[in-house]
């Protein structure tokens, strides 16, 4: 695992993360955290000389298919490679010391490293940027040559606990600072052991739907019929917030038809059928195709209700395209994967495609009636992102020209 600290590193990383992977045919993890994310500085572009690609095929069954008795060996072979990385962590650069004060030393990684080098500037620091496996002997050369050695991370003590467990003695922060980002104030009341409380950060403005978005009309019919909505990941998630509240289940990616049919196979009939699915087009292509079998397979008593909203894009993560777009990542055409159809050839026949602005009332009648059905129903609730809307109409204008 590589911690990148700022902009530069997290672009350098990257080519570091492949080396690494390919000189050891292991994954790699590259952990962004939140304010690496969401901060730009100043990067330098280098040359990266990468080898020509060998397009080969090696047959290696052994390694490539685990079942028990190429597993156990497989295993031995992982912690082979993992005691090698760790003893070249010991000298690689993405490691290093910065020559300091001795009276303090500070072990750090990621985000929490530049915050502690604007808290102490003139202490002595150890920058761990493979955290995984870490660097065991250049960590307890470090903390012995420093009269005090504080380990400055975010989120739990993950980089304290493996160097106690290894017997080196180092100061971990208060509880209190486990919660929440760090920024360099913190990082000096952790230096100076105050665990006293802390000012109230200023309120800020919560994320919402945009103005005119597609899916509040859904949610305020939803709402409005007093659903219990499974819902998923994606832009509309933000349904959950005030002043719609009409999302009240939320797991991980495609998870809203399994979680969804779970509520209608235990709940007592009249709450049974006031739960309804809600999942985004991309997201349904991605991993929610299976939840839809699994309801025409596993049907419960009430029937179901699942509403996708389609969009027409990758909203939450940038506009892509996805199979159900009919382009391909560079917005040029290909074969469509037609919702609707897929639903209908699964057996299911009431299918609907409703524009949610344009008929919000018949929206809310067919909804209605849907859960008072017995029935499995899929709404597709069509209309595009306002975000996308003039970027798909190009789309589609280059490719009839095309």
């Amino acid at each position: 695992m590589l911690e990148p600290s700022d902009s530069q590193q997290a672009y350098e990383y990257v080519m570091a993360a492949i080396e690494i992977s390919e000189r050891w045919k292991l994954p790699v993890i590259l952990r962004m955290t939140t304010r690496i994310c969401h901060s730009k500085t100043v990067v330098s572009l280098q040359s990266f000389e990468l080898p020509p690609a060998k397009i080969s095929y090696e047959q290696d069954i052994k390694g490539r298919v685990m079942v028990p008795a190429h597993a156990r060996p497989a295993h031995r072979r992982l912690r082979r490679k993992l005691d090698e990385i760790a003893q070249w962590s010991e000298n690689t650069p993405l490691n290093y010391l910065v020559d300091g004060d001795k009276s303090l030393g500070i072990i750090s990684s990621g985000v929490a490293y530049s915050h502690a080098r604007e808290a102490a500037p003139s202490a002595s620091f150890l920058k761990l940027s493979l955290t995984y496996p870490l660097p065991l002997r250049k960590i307890k050369d470090f903390a012995a040559g420093v009269e005090r050695c504080v380990v400055v991370e975010e989120g739990d003590p993950y980089l304290v606990e493996s160097i106690r467990t290894a017997g080196v003695p180092v100061e971990d922060k208060p509880q209190m600072y486990r919660f929440g980002e760090l920024n360099v104030d913190r990082v000096k009341r952790i230096l100076a052991g105050d665990a006293g409380a802390e000012s109230s950060p200023p309120p800020g403005k919560p994320p919402q739907l945009c103005q005119g978005c597609p899916h509040r009309s859904i949610f305020e019919v939803l709402k409005k019929l007093g659903c219990i909505v499974s819902g998923d990941i994606g832009c509309y998630t933000l349904g959950a917030l005030p002043p719609m509240e009409a999302l009240h289940f939320q797991t991980c990616m495609g998870a809203s038809i399994g979680v969804g049919l779970g509520l209608r196979h235990v709940f007592p009939e009249e709450r049974a059928c006031k739960v309804v699915s809600v999942i985004g087009d991309s997201t349904f292509v991605h991993s929610g195709i299976t939840g839809l079998v699994e309801m025409v397979y596993n049907r419960p008593p009430t029937g179901h209700v699942l509403v996708i909203l389609d969009n027409g894009t990758t909203a939450m993560t940038g506009l892509q395209e996805h199979p159900a777009t009919g382009r391909r990542l560079d917005h040029q055409p290909t074969q469509k994967l037609v919702l609707e159809d897929l639903a209908k050839s699964m057996g299911i026949s009431r299918v609907f495609v409703i524009d949610p602005v344009k008929d919000k009332d018949e929206l809310e009648r067919q909804l209605s009636e849907s859960l008072s059905l017995e029935e499995l129903t899929v709404i597709i609730a069509r209309r595009p992102c306002l975000l996308a809307a003039q970027k798909i109409k190009k789309y589609e204008k280059d490719a009839k020209v095309c």
